[in-house]
C-alpha cells in the first residue's frame, strides 16, 4: 500500500468519525458500522455483520473485553415515511469504534 492509498483511507475514516463523551467526560472517537461498512468495501450489511462477529470472537479469544470496543446502538430509521423501526445494531470498535 502506498502513501496515497493510506491518505485516501485516512480521509474516508475521518469523514465518518463521530465524537462522543465517555463516562469520565473524555472525548472518544467512534465510527458507526453502517457508515464504516462502505469505507471497508462491504456492499451488503449481512456480510459486514459476519466480519463484525469474527472480530468480536477474536477479541474474546484473546481475552479482550469486547464491551471496550463494541457497542450496540439502536437508531430509529424511517421506513416508507410511515413506520419507524430500529436500525440494525452492532457497531464495531477498533480502539474506540462504537
Amino acid at each position: 500500500m502506498d502513501i496515497q492509498q493510506i491518505n485516501t483511507y485516512k480521509s474516508a475514516f475521518d469523514e465518518i468519525m463521530h465524537n462522543v463523551n465517555g463516562d469520565d467526560g473524555s472525548n472518544i472517537e467512534v465510527w458507526y458500522a453502517r457508515e464504516l461498512q462502505h469505507v471497508l468495501g462491504y456492499a451488503r450489511w449481512e456480510n459486514f455483520a459476519v466480519a463484525i462477529g469474527r472480530a468480536m470472537q477474536s477479541c474474546k479469544t484473546q481475552g479482550i473485553n469486547i464491551d471496550d470496543h463494541f457497542r450496540e446502538v439502536t437508531k430509529m430509521v424511517s421506513k416508507r415515511r410511515l413506520v419507524r423501526q430500529p436500525a440494525a445494531p452492532a457497531n464495531p470498535g477498533m480502539g474506540g469504534m462504537y
